[in-house]
């Protein structure tokens, strides 16, 4: 199954049992709390929850993508509601729920103003838990949900370095809202990529974006390569709209290596769950050599060992090449044929 449409269906499921537990919930707290109500209650929560969910999945994350987060978190908000209250207010009004469960249909406006008004209050809260995950990353929300990262853990990890090239000039040309755009337009192409590969993002610094994979998921049919070179496709196909809008096209670099990492929550004001030890650092000074390497990327012996097929490009062994911090230099591949200084 795609990747993005396994995503989206993984969401729905979570929107759907939370919109039972909303339903049943609502009911109790009204005060019905008969068989046949509660019933009532968890088939208003599913079918509350299947709509908004795949209007906000299939919709919202779908054709409207685009126009939607050119929006500022309010406005974005704001539609996204007056959606959720259509759509809200037309259910409560059709009674589904009793039609389904076969009982009497409501009468009272009192009972449906408040019914209304619960179903607001549930449908805003996950409203904005869709933006904060948004925010932050859906994995790291729910990493921070779970608390799997409260006490720090070591894991191994595959590590992407990916350094869109030559943009230091192209701020010069382009100025600092210009650069600025072009690098939101391009990470936001790239990421499609990492979606697809099952990666997680885990920081965008300046020009780069770190993209990281649990060992038994980036292992698989060479996920991290085949997301590199997907960037570089979803780059190419795109390049006409960006040479309209900003006269050049993004090109990337990148680095690949793998290793024990920690991983932990740190801060209080505004934690984030952040990943140190000597492989961000490797890869970090081997996307710094993938500038001096033809075809622009670079991958250590010790991240093509782990994989569990063959390549999906062609890669040349670059032999030993030297690194900062590392005496006896790192054993790398390429896509090209050699440095070239």
């Amino acid at each position: 199954m795609n990747a993005r449409v396994e995503r989206k269906l993984r969401f729905l499921a979570a929107i759907i049992a939370t919109g039972i537990i909303a339903g049943v919930v609502i009911n109790f707290a009204q005060g019905r709390t008969s068989p046949v109500q509660i019933l009532t209650g968890a088939c208003y929560g599913v079918l509350t929850c299947v709509a908004l969910g795949s209007i906000e999945l299939f919709i919202f994350d779908g054709p409207l993508w685009d126009w939607l987060n050119r929006l500022s978190f309010l406005a974005n908000l704001a539609v996204r509601s007056a959606v959720y209250a259509v759509v809200i207010i037309a259910i409560q009004l059709l009674q589904p729920g009793e039609i389904i469960v076969g009982s009497p249909r409501e009468t009272s406006l009192s009972v449906f103003w408040i019914s209304v008004a619960y179903s607001a209050g549930v449908s805003v809260l996950l409203n904005l838990g869709f933006r904060i995950a948004t925010l932050i990353g859906p994995r790291v929300f729910m990493n921070f949900v779970t608390g799997r990262y409260h006490f720090p853990v070591e894991e191994n990890r595959f590590v992407l370095f990916v350094d869109i090239a030559g943009s230091t000039g192209l701020a010069e040309r382009l100025g600092g809202v210009g650069i600025h755009r072009f690098l939101d337009r391009a990470f936001r192409l790239l990421t499609h990529s990492v979606v697809d590969y099952r990666g997680e993002v885990l920081n965008y610094v300046g020009d780069e974006v770190i993209v990281t994979w649990r060992e038994e998921a980036g292992m698989v049919d060479c996920r991290p390569l085949r997301c590199f070179a997907a960037m570089r496709d979803a780059l190419q196909a795109a390049a006409p709209q960006f040479e309209r809008e900003f006269g050049a096209v993004p090109q990337i670099r990148g680095s690949l290596h793998f290793g024990p990492v920690i991983v932990g929550e740190i801060g209080d004001v505004k934690p984030a769950i952040v990943f140190n030890g000597d492989v961000m650092n490797t890869a970090a000074r081997l996307e710094e050599l993938s500038r001096k390497v033809d075809g622009g990327f670079l991958a250590s012996r010790a991240a093509m060992a782990r994989f569990k097929a063959s390549p999906p490009f062609p890669l040349s062994d670059l032999g030993t090449l030297p690194i900062r911090g590392r005496v006896d230099g790192i054993d790398v591949v390429g896509i090209g044929a050699a440095v070239t200084a």
